[in-house]
Formats: structure tokens, C-alpha cells, sequence
């Protein structure tokens, strides 16, 4: 068996016998993955899911109808084509998250930061869009040399010393209250970004690399303003998800 001496120790490894039970896989890359003659019993899956083949059927499809079922704006997002669906999706958007956060406001403060699973808490999350709509938006779209809020809070493989070039605070610990207050800001900047979208904006191609070791490659408006929208439906249905297991009724709390 391999030992754990870095990001690709495993790569090509093969383990025969071995006793998983209760591991813990986060952002791992498991493409080409082979599982033969094993237990997956109680196995939670979760990522970008795709050729997914159990017990020699391709569960793949299922697995994005059901997500299309339970989340139909995921539908309208890859749908999009013009500028008025992007404004249509950024209606959806609007909505959905003022039904969840509204939904929310039915716990109490401490449950809104607290992690479930490890994931982000609410007010993390939300955090997070905060940090994609200033990359994404502020400084991709609207080019603006320094668009990042100190509440911001970017992915977790951003090191201290560079959030803290980008004027982000990764220590602080804001109440719900004060990150709504940022994020409707920067939900206004969006909603104002796609109010003035012509289907010619779509093509036009934003100057900057989003960070350092990003590809080198075009990225035009259409493209970052989906990255966003993206973010908005992926995040808000975590975000659904831990609130459910965090109400009242779940014993969480």
C-alpha cells in the first residue's frame, strides 16, 4: 500500500483488502477510478459526477435527472443563451435566495454558523458568494483593480498570506446580519450588471486572468457571469441541504 507523501501519492496505487470504513475523501481526484468486488454500503457521494457505472449500469443520467428534478433551475442555467436569460436566471436566483435565507431567519444565530458534515455553515457560504461575485464580477467583468470585500471568503486551498493580499480577513467571524448586508451589495452589482446586458456583451472578452496559475485563455462576459450564477445554485442547495438537517426537527440543534 502507498504512504500519503503528497497530493499524488496514490495515483495508479492499488489496494487489495484494505478496511475503509469510515474514511473521509474530500477534494480528491478519483477520475478512472476502479472499485471491484467491495462493500459500498451507507456511501455518500457527492462532486462532479460523471460516466458514474455501478454494478456495470450508468447511473449518470439518473443521477442528473433526479438533481434536475429537485432543482429545476439547474435546467434554466444551462439553458441560457441571451441576455434576457441571463436576467431571467438572475430573477430565479434573486428569488430562491430570499426564500432560503428567509428560511433561515427561522433558526437560531448559532445554527447559522455552524458546519454540518464539515461543509460550510451558512454564513460561510454565503461569505463565499460574496468572494465569487467580486472575482467573477468586480474584477473580471467590471475590471476594477481591487473589488474584494474583507468578508469574503475564498475556497479553501487560498493561503492566508494570499487572502490577506487581496484585503481578506480570513479570521473574522461576522453575524448573518452584517454578510447579508455585503452580499446585497454585491447581488446588486449583478443584478445591475445583467439590467444593461445586450447579447453583444456576452462575446466580449474580459482582460484579466481571474488569479495567478489560472489558463490562459479567453474568458468572455457570458462565461464569467455563468461562473456566478453557478456558484449562486450549487451553494444556495448545500446551503439548503444543511438547514434542513439543522432545523428543529433534526436533533442538531
Amino acid at each position: 500500500m502507498a504512504a500519503d507523501d503528497g497530493a499524488g501519492a496514490f495515483r495508479g496505487a492499488s489496494f487489495t483488502g484494505a478496511d475503509f470504513t469510515g474514511a473521509n475523501f474530500r477534494d480528491c481526484d478519483l477520475r478512472q477510478v476502479k472499485i471491484t468486488d467491495s462493500w459500498l454500503v451507507d456511501v455518500r457521494l457527492s462532486g462532479l459526477v460523471g460516466n458514474l457505472i455501478v454494478n456495470d449500469v450508468d447511473v449518470t443520467a439518473f443521477v442528473e435527472g433526479e438533481l434536475d428534478k429537485r432543482h429545476p433551475e439547474r435546467v434554466q442555467l444551462r439553458e441560457m443563451r441571451t441576455a434576457a436569460d441571463y436576467r431571467a436566471m438572475w430573477d430565479t436566483i434573486e428569488r430562491l435566495w430570499a426564500e432560503t435565507v428567509a428560511s433561515a431567519g427561522r433558526l437560531p444565530e448559532p445554527a447559522l454558523h455552524q458546519r454540518v458534515d464539515d461543509e460550510w455553515s451558512l454564513v460561510e457560504t454565503l461569505r463565499h458568494l460574496v468572494f465569487a461575485t467580486d472575482k467573477w464580477a468586480g474584477y473580471m467583468i467590471l475590471d476594477e483593480p481591487a473589488p474584494y470585500h474583507p468578508l469574503g471568503l475564498p475556497q479553501p486551498d487560498v493561503t492566508p498570506a494570499d487572502a490577506a493580499a487581496l484585503g481578506i480577513d480570513l479570521d473574522a467571524h461576522p453575524s448573518l446580519a452584517a454578510v447579508l448586508e455585503v452580499r446585497g451589495t454585491r447581488m446588486a452589482t449583478v443584478r445591475g450588471i445583467v439590467d444593461g446586458l445586450t447579447d453583444e456583451d456576452l462575446e466580449r472578452v474580459c482582460p484579466r486572468l481571474p488569479a495567478p496559475g489560472y489558463p490562459e485563455e479567453a474568458r468572455s462576459v457570458g462565461r464569467c457571469l455563468g461562473v456566478v450564477m453557478r456558484e449562486e445554485c450549487e451553494h444556495r442547495g448545500y446551503a439548503v441541504r444543511d438547514l434542513a438537517a439543522l432545523g428543529p426537527d433534526s436533533g442538531r440543534i
